[in-house]
């Protein structure tokens, strides 16, 4: 009898012992968020670490989730993480860009255009408040490259 009771006291002060050894979730979540990129959100509950937000590719989305695995206390990670999709650049084909080209050069006598593989070489002569407004219509265009050799004068 004195046996039963020694030992249920020694389980009841380890158990007590253990509990107060785990670290807390707002520990574990000031832990995980120091290690983590600013764009990733951390909650936790109850040791379940989850994970929100935009990371930049897939590589840095598993590398959070493992950061957070490793964290002391974490029990399981729910990785909410999306990657950011990355728009693709659309470039104009030569044919449709030769004539928006000499469309928006035909106000500028002393600038010679020609456009190669989507990049738009300028040479000649024009004036700085000229250059400016001949840029932003060319930009509008989407050329893959401006190649401007032009004199400012």
């Amino acid at each position: 009898m004195k046996t039963t009771k020694l030992f249920m006291s020694a389980a009841v002060v380890a158990t007590l012992f253990f509990a107060g050894c785990s670290p807390k979730d707002g520990d574990i979540e000031k832990a995980v968020k120091a290690k983590e990129a600013s764009e990733v959100s951390v909650a936790v509950a109850k040791g379940e670490v989850t994970l929100t937000g935009e990371v930049a590719d897939d590589a840095e989305k598993a590398k959070a989730e493992v950061i957070a695995k490793a964290e002391k206390g974490v029990k399981s990670v729910v990785n909410n993480l999306t990657v950011k999709s990355v728009m693709p650049v659309v470039i104009a084909e030569d044919a449709t860009l030769i004539k928006n080209v000499a469309d928006a050069a035909k106000d500028f006598p002393t600038v010679q255009t020609s456009v190669k593989d989507g990049v738009v070489t300028l040479k000649g002569e024009i004036n700085k408040s000229s250059l400016v407004k001949l840029m932003q219509q060319l930009s509008v265009l989407k050329p893959k490259k401006i190649d401007n050799q032009l004199t400012v004068k």
